[in-house]
């Protein structure tokens, strides 16, 4: 059985406020340990369950803050960008299920640090009539190639998001939001036990997992935060305006889809 373990850090325990998720200070540093000691839960979770290979992706940011030095050694870890498969690079390599670590709520939801891919541009994301937040999106692209999510760990509101996306699906709960950098969190030592444990268990029951599948064609519908970042888009020939702030592209997989929206997080670096 391999594993692969995408790691994100809003949804791990004891992080609130945006500095802790951003390089260049104190409490990053702290939080990117706390997010490392999550991801080395998991691994001991997977190993226990009878893993014989476990790799682990960074997926928040640069994809560069899980500390090499600090991993369990009998993993592999996926880091840097840019990739085509963004938070589940690895896939490539024939995974047999995925664990969601330290996931958050989708843009405009209630969780703490609840964004989509990119905060600063987009609003909301739209698959065939489905909003969907980063486990969603990244959900459907492993059920793509056939892969499960067999655990997710974060906050309620991200739970409680995505249960019916992911109905076998075993839950974590990290903390319990109040609001965008409020809530009330376990101890990052309890918070790793209960991953461990969690991850051991859903993996020891992979056949009653099914992947999520988003069926081909593909329509995006992509709220932006603003009306300058839907006019940047629509410079893309392949994007067509919908309304101020709203756009609209095809695409013929979720593997396209993911790329697209990817690349345009990418553009809108330029309106920051």
């Amino acid at each position: 059985m391999k594993v692969l373990i995408s790691t994100d850090i809003e949804g791990v325990a004891g992080v609130f406020h945006a500095e802790q998720v951003r390089p260049g200070n104190g409490e990053y540093e702290r939080a990117r340990g706390w997010m490392t000691g999550e991801a080395n839960a998991a691994v001991q979770g997977a190993f226990a369950a009878g893993a014989s290979e476990v790799l682990v992706n960074d997926s928040h940011g640069g994809f560069r803050n899980l500390l090499p030095d600090a991993i369990d050694p009998r993993a592999r870890l996926v880091l840097g960008k840019p990739r085509q498969l963004g938070m589940m690079s690895g896939l490539e390599e024939g995974c047999d299920a995925v664990c969601l670590i330290g996931y958050h709520s989708r843009a405009q939801g209630r969780g703490i640090l609840a964004h989509t891919i990119n905060g600063f541009a987009f609003a909301r994301v739209t698959l065939n009539g489905m909003e969907l937040g980063e486990a969603g999106i990244y959900g459907a692209l492993a059920g793509e190639r056939g892969v499960p999510v067999a655990i997710g760990t974060g906050d309620d509101v991200f739970i409680s998001e995505n249960r019916s996306l992911f109905p076998a699906t075993h839950w974590v709960e990290t903390k319990v939001a109040r609001g965008q950098g409020t809530g009330v969190t376990l101890s990052p030592a309890l918070s790793r036990d209960r991953i461990q444990i969690g991850v051991q268990n859903a993996l020891s029951n992979l056949s009653a997992l099914k992947p999520f599948v988003i069926a081909p064609p593909i329509e995006c519908v992509l709220q932006t935060q603003n009306s300058a970042l839907a006019d940047l888009f629509c410079l893309w020939p392949a994007l067509e305006r919908v309304d101020g702030n709203l756009v609209r592209f095809n695409a013929a997989s979720m593997g396209d889809a993911v790329r697209m929206l990817n690349s345009l997080a990418a553009m809108s670096f330029m309106l920051r």
